[in-house]
């Protein structure tokens, strides 16, 4: 019997699990304790690895095409430009771009995609409570009608933020610091003689201001209030509050705001959940991690928790895998957060520091030194995210085998393929969730394809042959795009592999 998922929350993560789950015909149950969608903008933007995580699953559809993809991000002190970052520049070399698109508009595609695979979201359901055993867990939510439902189900995972009442209801520990005490922010409409295609910063004055330019005239501001700022302001004295001070630091005018479409204050802090699973209770996204908006690694880092788990998932309900398998996503993907945790927070401290020895040491040695081309393409590569590896992870343990280009637990780059029928694709466009086999020669592709699914399961695996010339070694590819195995042909050795991985001794 297959097992059923309850995922609590709706917004990235989650719809990207329950994509994933659909996809394979999980059941899968989505609830929000919100009463219907999102329409405020919160993250602004998809990097590369979120734009795959996508359209692997076919979650994609037109957001390129409304989206910007060539970005510039200028920081000021006062009218002087002091560091311009170019970021589609800066991975121009990859196949996938950074786009700039309302979290609004990337969860409303996601929707979409869930809608053809006959789930939906359960609106104005709040879980209250759950219990968990050996075999399932229990969920009791509060419906908008005031009701009370229990929900038996095999697996409960929190996607629901960073108050997330799946982690509380689990006890799972989330400690963390503060990075920035406050900030205020207001989207509005307006005509105003910035670069559209970007973000300006002012970093003097001793606290931060910025500006983002959003499609349709639209802009987000927020900035760093004085520590003696008054709590609890209504949303007209915080947008009075940052557009005064937008206005006196960018020396530009108010008269052109035409609609302010949202104002809110909010803390930035730096956690990281103690775990990951709890017997049937697992956490992804901002339930797990939450970080500074710097480079725009949130909402991704959540695609991808969402990514690895979904996989991992599949196998066990379908009974491919033993329930063990569900401990390497912690395996794998907290180690990664800790690493986004550190990077954002180091971003923030040495960017925008508040002692004036900090911004002389910012001024002279930082800001020199990210100026130069190869320092901005590191930093950039490194925000893509297409640079995560696995490797020596519990699924890549380090291997001595002399190979030349990606290892088990590296990202395989996206590259042209064959089917075996001989119609052309491109390998991440063809996951679609599932295991690929590539191998130079269509019939041990095909081979090894055969080992592969008397393990996986014969629609959870497709045969490819690449375009240009392949080492002979055959690969078999995740479906989250990271090798899984690689080695001389010999489908025993890929037996064998697979089996260690999902049925652990």
């Amino acid at each position: 019997m297959t097992d059923t998922v309850l995922v609590a929350g709706a917004g990235p993560t989650g719809l990207a699990l329950a994509i994933h789950l659909a996809l394979h015909d999980i059941p899968v149950r989505v609830i929000d304790a919100a009463p219907g969608p999102a329409t405020t903008s919160r993250a602004l933007g998809l990097q590369p690895r979120g734009v795959e995580v996508l359209e692997r699953i076919g979650a994609l559809g037109d957001l390129p095409q409304r989206s910007q993809s060539s970005l510039n991000m200028s920081y000021n002190e006062g009218s002087r430009t002091v560091l311009r970052l170019h970021v589609g520049q800066a991975v121009a070399d990859q196949p996938k771009q950074a786009l700039l698109i309302s979290q609004a508009d990337v969860e409303g595609t996601m929707r979409q995609r869930l809608a053809e695979l006959g789930g939906q979201v359960e609106w104005g359901t709040r879980l209250v409570a759950a219990r968990q055993d050996d075999t399932s867990v229990t969920a009791t939510v509060q419906t908008a009608g005031g009701g009370e439902q229990h929900i038996e189900t095999h697996w409960l995972i929190g996607c629901d933020g960073a108050h997330s009442t799946v982690r509380k209801l689990a006890g799972i520990g989330f400690p963390g610091r503060k990075l920035l005490e406050r900030l205020l922010m207001v989207d509005v409409r307006a005509r105003w003689p910035l670069d559209k295609n970007g973000s300006t910063t002012w970093m003097d004055a001793g606290h931060m201001l910025s500006v983002t330019a959003l499609p349709d005239d639209t802009w987000r501001v927020f900035t760093e209030p004085p520590p003696d700022l008054p709590d609890q302001l209504s949303e007209n004295e915080i947008t009075e509050r940052v557009l005064s001070e937008f206005s006196r630091r960018s020396g530009v005018g108010l008269d052109t705001v035409s609609d302010v479409r949202w104002a809110s204050e909010f803390r930035i802090h730096r956690r990281l959940a103690d775990a990951y699973r709890r017997g049937r209770i697992l956490l992804a996204g901002d339930a797990a991690h939450i970080q500074s908006p710097t480079g725009g690694q949130g909402q991704n880092t959540g695609l991808g928790d969402a990514e690895n788990l979904a996989w991992k998932l599949v196998l066990v309900a379908r009974g491919r895998a033993e329930q063990r398998l569900l401990d390497t996503y912690e395996g794998e993907r907290r180690p990664l957060a800790r690493k986004v945790l550190r990077a954002t927070s180091t971003a923030v401290d040495i960017m925008l520091p508040h002692d004036p020895w900090k911004r002389l040491l910012r001024d002279k040695v930082v800001l020199p030194i990210v100026r130069l081309p190869g320092i901005q393409r590191r930093l950039w590569l490194a925000a893509s995210q297409l640079g995560i590896s696995y490797r020596g992870g519990p699924l890549a343990s380090a291997s001595h085998r002399w190979t030349r280009g990606p290892r088990p637990g590296d990202r395989m780059p996206d590259l042209a393929c064959r089917r075996l029928d001989g119609g052309q694709t491109t390998l991440h466009a063809a996951i679609a969730g599932r295991w690929v086999v590539l191998a130079g020669d269509r019939h041990v592709a095909a081979r090894h394809a055969e080992a592969a699914a008397a393990q996986l399961g014969a629609d959870l695996v497709l045969a490819l042959t690449p375009v240009e010339p392949h080492p002979h070694d055959v690969v078999l590819i995740r479906p989250d795009g990271h090798i899984g195995w690689r080695d001389q042909p010999g489908p025993d050795k890929l037996t064998a592999w697979l089996n260690q991985v999902l049925w652990p001794a």
